[in-house]
């Protein structure tokens, strides 16, 4: 919903000053990505800085493809060209005048808004309340997890007149984010969902992370809580009178009442209203937590006045999945995009950029169902042509009544079928051949079909990569250097377990400058994969000299022998490599030392044809303080030893020695860049920073059998398990070679399951291992464990068995299936 702005308009709301050439052209688009762009003749593009890049550099490209006004920064100077073709808008903060238009705009919306925030089910109440809504309005609601300083006015501009209903999203990490996030939203209806954890670090206490929270419904109509969460509903009942309040509990004198009764796939929610009326609603889940979030969503659909039976239709089509964008591995090299419980245009949006960012495939399919509810069909399916043209699809296959509309709008390959049944019917998975498929619909679809149709097959055991977290944590570290420090990441060891190829290409889109790898194949690997980002090759051989030259892997050089292999090499080639030496300092494992230097000196001058990319050297113990002494002499003498090899080069070289600890622990060393390794993957060495960085990995397996065990029986090899009383066991699908360590047998590791920790019973083996579940009531096969994730620490687990988290990382087997998504 950008109305159409003029620039008078646009330096009204932002107190911006405007240089460069005027236009009346009037603004119905803005963008803070140079690759969404749609309508460059009327888009507002927002110069946003940030830890990867300042929009500002961007603006030549923008300008090629017609973008003619820009907001930027106050102190941004355009070329005499620039200014002559384009207009300026100035402003102090461009992320706060993005805020200030969103806010203009929102005040222009005259329909229902719902504003959300808590600490957990903040999406999810979000997904699911607009999917039950949909039954009865059309929905406007915030795509994915758009709740940030920028992605709540993001979603404020997804917005339309036809929309009768918006559901926006509110997330806040400190203090003093939420008054900027309140004057964007202003909800006329709020939910608090509930509190939790995260985020604390920026808060002095549990009570002014809630006020702070709070503030969100200032001006709110009405506010729906949990009154069981005393914590949050003592704040609430202390700030809102209470004509304001909307407080349901499972003890009653609240506004509703609720009770659950559970049966085998179903679970009846009873809602007894404070009239004493009773309704009663039947979802599809039993858990806990699904049935607080999907309460929140019932009482929020009444108190708007929605019909009983159009509530139930939406419930109907719940289920209790994960609302991620999902990257899966499919048949025949093929990558899927799995975004089946999403329908609506900003959703879409957003998934077609996460398949931009994918690396080549041989061609880009859309399977897409009917948008349902949302509004005038020829202005929707008129974006979703314009989109699909922005986004290169090469071929649609659509399923519906509504997306025939297609065929007239776009000119690429189509194919239309009326119901899913019908195209499962005509389905052949073996057309796809290393294809990107992005496969997005209504839930009433039942897209997940197919999405188990195309998917490559997997056993039981996933290991699921959070690419949001990669995200933050990349940016946490980006944070701490200086912004012209160059940054090199290290996806050796298929990227610590995390799999190298999806990682480096989102790697290359977050802005990385280098990557590392430890041997040649695999820098081979990532190039036929589409990387193009610099490869440094840490340990090559001279029988990958051809390697490195047809895939343009630039080698690490750790001796006067091998310099000489690879320079003869290059002469007999008449080519030129570009090297990295590295210069031993205390490592004692490859590389140059100190009486090297004149003998180094003498080959760098005998073949040029090798030119030095980088000097750099390794800490030993960077992230110990013990070691402290000896880093500080590690890296004096490195600044020696490089110095001494810089006197002889006519040029200069980047120079690098810190390593994810030593970016903690040693900023003034950072040189002209930082190798960033383990701290990428959300292990925080030092301890100074734990609660800064985010797991990025989550192992997880399921339950294949649960067994009831008399007193007295063993389990598992060697009868190492025991039961003394007898009890109950869980067989899980995963063992020794999907890389679970043997060393966690006999009671040294646990999973959780249901959020509860369950022991190892017996001796882990090669495909299975057993977990004591004795004091678990409900508990079946099918049911999910998670091995280490965001509720298990990897340092916790490495201690357990004397290891360190490089090492559980690593070992996760290939035949343990990657899952990437976005939460």
């Amino acid at each position: 919903m950008v109305l159409n702005l003029t620039i008078p308009q646009v330096l009204e709301i932002t107190s911006g000053q405007l240089i460069g050439k005027f236009t009346a052209v009037p603004i119905s688009k803005i963008s803070i990505d140079s690759r969404q762009i749609l309508q460059p003749d009327q888009t507002l593009f927002v110069a946003l800085r940030g830890a990867k890049a300042d929009g500002a550099a961007f603006i030549p490209n923008l300008m090629g493809e017609g973008i003619q006004l820009f907001l930027v920064h106050e102190d941004f100077q355009p070329t005499p060209d620039q200014e002559k073709d384009c207009a300026f808008i100035r402003v102090r903060d461009t992320r706060v005048a993005l805020q200030q238009i969103a806010a203009y705009q929102r005040k222009n919306f005259p329909k229902p808004v719902i504003g959300i925030t808590g600490s957990n089910g903040k999406t999810i109440i979000k997904e699911w309340l607009g999917q039950v809504l949909s039954q009865s309005f059309t929905v406007a609601k915030s795509p994915k997890s758009y709740n940030s300083q920028v992605g709540v006015p993001l979603s404020v501009f997804g917005i339309e007149s036809y929309h009768q209903v918006a559901i926006l999203e509110a997330g806040i990490s400190k203090r003093g984010e939420m008054q900027a996030l309140q004057s964007i939203i202003q909800p006329d209806l709020g939910i608090f969902t509930n509190i939790g954890s995260a985020h604390e670090e920026g808060f002095e206490s549990l009570e002014e992370k809630i006020r702070e929270k709070l503030m969100l419904f200032e001006d709110a109509k009405l506010l729906i809580y949990c009154k069981d969460h005393p914590w949050p509903a003592k704040e609430i009942e202390g700030k809102f009178e209470e004509i304001k309040r909307v407080a349901w509990s499972i003890q009653p004198g609240t506004d509703f009442c609720v009770s659950y009764k559970s049966f085998e796939e179903k679970t009846k929610i009873i809602l007894l209203k404070n009239d004493l009326s009773t309704l009663t609603f039947s979802v599809p889940f039993s858990d806990k937590a699904s049935l607080e979030n999907i309460t929140h969503v019932l009482v929020a659909a009444l108190t708007l006045g929605q019909e009983i039976s159009a509530i139930q239709e939406g419930l109907d089509h719940l289920k209790p999945i994960d609302m991620r964008l999902t990257l899966k591995p499919g048949i025949n090299d093929s990558l899927l995009i799995d975004d089946t419980y999403n329908n609506d245009l900003a959703g879409l949006k957003v998934a077609l950029e996460f398949l931009s960012q994918q690396r080549p495939k041989r061609s880009k399919i859309l399977i897409l169902s009917d948008l349902l509810q949302q509004g005038a069909p020829e202005k929707i399916y008129g974006e979703v042509a314009d989109l699909t043209k922005s986004y290169e699809i090469d071929h649609i296959i659509g399923v519906g009544k509504e997306i025939q509309r297609l065929k007239s709008l776009v000119d690429l390959e189509l194919e239309m079928y009326p119901s899913t049944d019908t195209f499962l019917q005509n389905l052949d998975p073996e057309r796809f051949q290393n294809d990107l498929i992005l496969i997005t619909g209504a839930r009433s679809f039942a897209f997940e079909r197919v999405v188990n149709r195309l998917q490559q097959r997997i056993h039981g055991t996933t290991l699921e990569i959070n690419l949001n977290a990669l995200t933050h944590n990349f940016n946490f570290y980006k944070r701490q250097i200086d912004p012209k420090t160059k940054v090199m990441v290290m996806v050796k060891a298929f990227a610590y377990g995390g799999g190298a190829a999806e990682i480096a290409n989102h790697l290359q889109t977050m802005g990385a400058d280098y990557l590392a790898v430890a041997f040649s194949d695999e820098g081979v690997t990532l190039r036929k994969q589409g990387i193009r980002l610099p490869i440094m090759v840490l340990n090559p051989v001279e029988e990958s000299f051809d390697l490195l030259r047809e895939y343009q892997l630039e080698p690490v050089v750790f001796s006067p022998e091998f310099f000489k292999k690879l320079g003869y090499y290059a002469q007999n080639h008449q080519i030129q490599i570009p090297i990295h030496l590295d210069l031993d300092t205390g490592m004692h494992r490859l590389g140059f030392e100190r009486h090297h230097i004149s003998e180094l000196k003498a080959l760098i001058k005998l073949f040029p044809e090798l030119k030095i990319a980088s000097l750099y050297t390794h800490l030993v113990g960077a992230d110990e303080d013990e070691h402290h002494e000896f880093s500080i002499l590690q890296l004096e003498q490195f600044m020696e030893m490089k110095a001494e090899v810089e006197s002889v080069l006519a040029y200069k070289p980047l120079i690098h020695a810190l390593n994810s600890a030593g970016i903690i622990r040693y900023p003034t060393y950072q040189m002209d860049m930082v190798r960033l390794g383990i701290g990428l993957y959300g292990v925080e060495v030092t301890g100074k920073y734990d609660g800064s960085l985010k797991p990025v990995s989550t192992l997880k397996t399921t339950i294949s059998q649960v067994k009831e065990l008399p007193a007295g029986a063993t389990i598992g090899y060697s009868r190492k398990g025991a039961l003394p009383t007898g009890g109950k066991i869980a067989t899980l699908a995963i063992g020794y070679a999907d890389g679970y360590d043997r060393r966690f047998s006999q009671g040294k590791g646990f999973v959780l399951i249901q959020g509860r920790k369950a022991p190892v019973i017996g001796n882990v083996c090669m495909d299975m291992v057993m977990v004591d579940v004795s004091d678990f009531e409900e508990i079946k096969a099918g049911d999910e464990a998670i091995i280490y994730g965001e509720q298990i620490s990897l340092k916790e687990l490495a201690d357990r068995i004397g290891t360190i988290p490089y090492e559980l990382l690593t070992n996760i087997s290939t035949r343990v299936k990657r899952v990437y998504y976005l939460d």
